[in-house]
């Protein structure tokens, strides 16, 4: 609110400073309508803008003013000398508030009302008192065009650009020091402005968020749905022209993330969810990136109708369907035309706006990622740069050229070297295989006909359609460049994103990686499918994350049974009742650990889970993940290590997750519910729920809305009300009464943890 009320006092003053001219141009001859005209618009705007920012003594003023000059420009009212004064006067104590609202003062309104009186037909001719006129505190803000800001940030680049080719030419000579000292302090100042001159660009990103609640609102009422917006991270700052293309993607994004992602409320309360969907819009910085995230709790992308549907509009054969990662099928929810509606609503259903999306995002140098988690919601992350106007690239030579690539398209970079890069020729198409990951292959020089040379080095590359190798000569140097518009004859071949100049002063290109994978007529999917034909003959290794533990040996476990790392502070583990335990929130689950971390303030935990049940590995440090080889040498005795495996040359020690789950006191990860039919003596409460829950179960004396019991007990005294789960009877005497008597003796605890999983399986 700070913000919008120096804004306003800018504006407002601004607004009076232009039109001073035209309220003395006015008193002269007040039948003239253009100067009526804009001190109206001047006195309608202050009170819109009190309204919003809760200013009731101007907007009072403000608006006793508008009413006399409407009724000015209606013909009701005859703008004599009087009238005129008397509106001068509400403008010139306007200017006297907004004066007092700068500087903290604040202002008597005891002659308020006669201002306001002087403005009827019958006032008298007697001026109010002047008020003391208020110290009024010197502006800090300026308004400017965003041509202007344009091409302060073209000037300051050229600036830059200047100095890193001074600095070059001194570097190749002797230079006296002191010359050297100055071009020092040079750099530094460039740096500076450069950085001030950027962030006149910026711009916080909470002007694109301010419309999204209306048009949440709006949208999930037409849809019938009920969706709570939680909105994170206003305060990140964008550049203004960056926000302008996010809007369009990002609206279109939200609005599908309702229409598709989140349940109506029948349905919500059938999967067991609140009846208000909750989505989240959240902005983060990391490092020259600004990070979008949307995600909400819905039921997430049925991936399997995404396939059937692309099957169904012929996108793709079927075998290269098969062949398609899980990742890779997901993307095809922005393959042009693929819908997961059957029929056309006003909101969704045509197969446009997604594939229109990522190519906008992609456009401004960003990414799309789509972290989907069935049943339980969709998050999607948007990668943008800070900036359009200066962006972060590698620096690649081919032959005598260099080319820019963004570092936004670059997975890593690897030299063809080693058993773990390899080239290959499947038919008449280039591969290129990195840990066991196979992919297409670019090779730059053969491309633009620079040479025919293998090429040393590979720049793997991230596009829409999925991976490829781009093979380069030299990888040179990482540059943070300005960029701007090749010639259309440049940009139409397609391989071309833009020009820069780096700091030698020769002009260079940025490369496009989607356009060189359409040039190259890569086809993902078919080489996706004859890698799966050579993989035949070749066992896969799992997928395992290599950890430090916290003894100094390296070990590995598989990726699948780790559901997150995290770090957690050691004050949060305690040895208690027999082992070790870690609290998570609300939730206390067993650790186990190799070592000692009593001297560490914070250690990384492997969160584990069966899908079932939940337990923490403490980790000194996680390293890679890798792929488990197919020979596992054994070990001898009995424990958690499964065997031992060669990684990268070295012997790496493999945990046995069966090993950790079978022998300790997991916490299971959604307990069956047991409903106790409690009597009021609060002996279920007090006796029976401990070692209940330390058996499995969660114990409750009431079912929340929508929730089911597996099993409930009951005193034979106290009968349970209703049936709303299979009921276990318990009995207060240790002789049953008779021997249809079913009931559990109340301390016979094996017979009763028995009788629970009995009777859960009826």
């Amino acid at each position: 609110m700070d913000d919008l009320l120096q804004e306003f006092i800018a504006e407002t003053r601004e607004t009076l400073e232009a039109i001073s001219g035209e309220i003395v141009a006015w008193e002269l001859a007040p039948a003239d309508g253009a100067r009526l005209d804009a001190i109206f618009r001047f006195v309608h705007t202050v009170k819109g803008s009190c309204g919003f920012l809760d200013l009731p003594r101007l907007a009072r003023l403000s608006h006793a003013a508008e009413d006399v000059l409407a009724a000015v420009r209606d013909g009701k009212r005859t703008p004599d000398t009087a009238l005129v004064n008397a509106v001068l006067g509400i403008v010139d104590r306007i200017a006297q508030i907004v004066d007092g609202l700068d500087s903290g003062t604040i202002l008597d309104d005891s002659g308020e009302d006669l201002l306001i009186a002087a403005l009827a037909p019958d006032a008298q001719k007697t001026a109010p008192a002047a008020a003391a006129p208020v110290g009024r505190s010197a502006s800090r803000s300026v308004r400017l065009n965003v041509d202007l800001l344009d091409h302060m940030m073209s000037g300051m680049s050229d600036m830059v650009l200047a100095r890193n080719e001074l600095a070059r030419q001194l570097r190749d000579s002797d230079v006296d020091p002191k010359v050297e000292a100055a071009l020092e302090r040079l750099s530094l100042t460039v740096a500076d402005m450069r950085d001030t001159v950027t962030r006149t660009r910026m711009q916080k990103v909470d002007a694109l968020f301010s419309a999204l609640p209306r048009m949440v609102r709006d949208t999930s009422a037409e849809l019938c749905k009920a969706v709570n917006l939680v909105i994170e991270g206003a305060d990140v700052e964008l550049d203004r022209e960056m926000i302008e293309l996010m809007r369009d993607p990002l609206v279109h994004i939200i609005r599908n993330c309702i229409d598709h992602g989140i349940e109506t409320p029948t349905a919500r309360r059938a999967a067991g969810k609140p009846e208000t969907g909750r989505l989240v819009v959240s902005a983060r910085q990391s490092g020259n990136q600004i990070l979008i995230e949307v995600s909400d709790d819905g039921q997430g992308i049925d991936v399997a109708r995404i396939v059937a549907k692309a099957a169904e509009k012929k996108l793709y054969t079927p075998a290269e369907l098969a062949a398609m990662s899980e990742t890779s099928r997901l993307q095809l929810i922005f393959a042009p035309g693929l819908s997961s509606r059957d029929t056309v609503t006003a909101t969704s259903g045509r197969g446009v706006g997604m594939d229109v999306v990522r190519a906008n995002i992609e456009q401004i140098g960003g990414r799309v990622v789509l972290v989907n988690t069935p049943g339980r919601g969709l998050r999607i992350i948007i990668n943008v740069p800070l900036t359009l106007s200066i962006l972060s690239t590698i620096i690649v030579g081919v032959g005598t050229q260099r080319f820019a690539l963004p570092r936004q398209a670059i997975e890593e970079i690897v030299m063809v070297r080693g058993d773990q890069v390899r080239l290959d020729m499947i038919g008449d198409a280039a591969t290129a295989t990195v840990r066991r990951k196979r992919m297409p292959l670019v090779s730059l020089g053969d491309l633009f006909k620079l040479t025919k040379d293998t090429p040393p080095t590979l720049v793997i590359v991230s596009t829409r359609e999925g991976d490829y190798a781009l093979g380069v000569d030299t990888v040179l140097d990482t540059e943070e460049l300005v960029v701007k518009p090749a010639s259309p004859a440049v940009m139409a071949t397609g391989v071309y994103a833009g020009m820069t100049l780096p700091d030698n002063g020769l002009p260079m290109l940025l490369l496009d990686a989607s356009g060189i994978a359409a040039v190259a007529g890569l086809r993902f999917a078919p080489v996706a499918a004859a890698d799966a034909v050579i993989l035949e003959e070749v066992v896969p290794g799992i997928p395992a994350l290599l950890f430090d533990d916290l003894d100094g040996q390296r070990r590995a476990i598989a990726l699948a049974v780790i559901d997150r790392v995290e770090p957690v502070s050691t004050e949060a583990i305690r040895w208690s009742a027999g082992a070790m335990r870690l609290s998570v929130g609300d939730a206390i689950i067993p650790l186990y650990a190799v070592g000692n971390f009593a001297s560490r303030r914070e250690v990384a935990v492997l969160r584990l889970t069966d899908g079932e049940s939940e337990m923490a590995y403490a980790i000194a440090e996680a390293i890679e993940i890798v792929e488990l080889p197919f020979e596992i040498a054994p070990p001898r005795g009995s424990g958690p290590i499964a065997g031992v495996v060669l990684i990268a040359g070295e012997q790496v020690e493999l945990i046995d997750p069966h090993a950790l789950f079978s022998g300790q006191p997991v916490m299971i990860a959604s307990p069956p519910v047991c409903l106790l039919q409690v009597d009021g003596s609060g002996w279920m409460e007090t006796f029976l729920k401990p070692a209940l829950e330390a058996s499995g179960y969660r114990c409750v004396t009431s079912l929340a809305r929508g929730e089911t019991a597996a099993v409930a007990l009951a005193m034979e005294d106290a009968p349970p009300c209703e049936a709303l789960a299979p009921v276990v009877t318990l009995r207060r005497s240790k002789s049953a009464d008779g021997d249809d008597d079913a009931s559990i003796y109340r301390y016979d605890r094996p017979a009763l943890i028995a009788a629970l999983a009995a009777r859960r399986a009826v």
